[in-house]
């Protein structure tokens, strides 16, 4: 896998989160308690042997940098090849709305052109899953495809792709039609927006886009010309999700909870990867009471927390009640409060007696450092 560069693209998805994204991108969204969205995606290259992998990223991108650091937690801190996180270019600092990936990609034409990889995998950092890419790859040399699409055919939260597109394929996996929107009916399996092709095949369209005016790299191209192309299709047969609303991170987080999915997720086909922290353990003192949870480590706990998940260094007064919740690192649960169907973002204050009460399709979302 040498030959194979991995390319994140965090696109400008920063409004669809709520306040978890006022201050990061999308990528950088704590997730199940120690990790990051991005961990899952590049733990998923690293594992399956690229040596290489940019990270294209819009804006808000400080926290990103911060997590990924040189790559070292994932082994991808290397004089050669390696982490390259790529900024934008000035561009877009007065266009932070572009719509698509068209120009973010023709922004780094040059870094492209200088990467010795002859293949590229493609895939935003807002995606909760375990591949294995080098089965993908062999799938996608063995069929002679120009472009390896992926769609989802196992768990995960919701049965249709909330992408919003389909495809149809035959049974050797090559890919018959896709399909948009209402089109996407019966018969037709949700696409996942990963893609594999040539370097040289993305660089022809990028390149072609931005003379004809095209935006987005699979909308405006690989859909609209499908039938220029050969392509076949893989599917995901293990834990997916894809986050693109609260309610999709909401229940992707309380999935954790259920210890098959937390096998699958975790520890097949690799481990899953994110940057260490040295923290002490969780400390449970007299009166706690904590059940179906996940605590990070950190964390001080006199109350009860039921069916949640706590990052590192959350504290949890006597008396206070948590259920159904995701509260993050370093947050303070008062006395005698009450926490229920809600999304605490870092460093949130509750004060003692206070009431957050959400709904199971409706949580409640507070944004960092906030006080209630």
């Amino acid at each position: 896998m040498k030959d194979v560069l991995g390319i994140i693209d965090i696109k400008a998805q920063d409004d669809i989160l709520s306040e978890l994204t006022d201050f990061r991108c999308i990528a950088s969204v704590p997730f199940g308690g120690r990790y990051r969205l991005v961990d899952f995606i590049l733990s998923s290259m690293a594992n399956s042997g690229l040596q290489r992998v940019a990270v294209f990223t819009l804006y808000k991108y400080g926290s990103l940098m911060d997590h990924l650091e040189t790559g070292k937690s994932w082994d991808l801190n290397r004089k050669e090849d390696g982490l390259h996180i790529l900024s934008p270019n000035i561009f877009y600092s007065t266009q932070p709305n572009l719509p698509g990936n068209i120009k973010l990609f023709y922004s780094q034409l040059d870094f492209l052109g200088r990467c010795r990889q002859n293949d590229a995998i493609i895939s935003p950092g807002n995606l909760v899953c375990n591949l294995n890419f080098r089965k993908a790859m062999a799938f996608h040399k063995e069929k002679r495809a120009d472009i390896t699409v992926f769609y989802r055919a196992a768990m995960g939260n919701g049965s249709s792709s909330p992408w919003g597109y389909g495809l149809v394929k035959s049974p050797s996996g090559r890919v018959l039609q896709i399909e948009k929107g209402s089109k996407a009916g019966q018969g037709s399996m949700p696409l996942v927006e990963i893609f594999i092709l040539s370097k040289q095949l993305l660089l022809e369209m990028v390149e072609s886009g931005i003379i004809n005016g095209a935006e987005d790299l699979f909308r405006d191209i690989i859909f609209k010309y499908q039938d220029e192309y050969n392509i076949y299709a893989l599917p995901i047969d293990s834990y997916f999700a894809e986050i693109n609303s609260i309610e999709h991170y909401y229940q992707a987080n309380i999935d954790l909870l259920n210890p098959k999915i937390r096998q699958s997720l975790f520890f097949e086909p690799g481990l899953i990867y994110t940057k260490g922290k040295d923290e002490p353990p969780s400390r449970y003192l007299n009166g706690s009471h904590v059940t179906n949870s996940l605590l990070a480590n950190g964390c001080v706990v006199e109350g009860t927390v039921n069916s949640s998940i706590l990052s590192r260094g959350v504290k949890v007064e006597k008396g206070a009640f948590i259920e159904n919740s995701i509260i993050m690192q370093k947050s303070h649960i008062g006395e005698n409060s009450h926490v229920e169907f809600a999304i605490l973002d870092k460093e949130v204050t509750i004060s003692s007696g206070g009431r957050i009460i959400g709904g199971s399709s409706n949580p409640i979302v507070i944004g960092k450092r906030k006080k209630l």
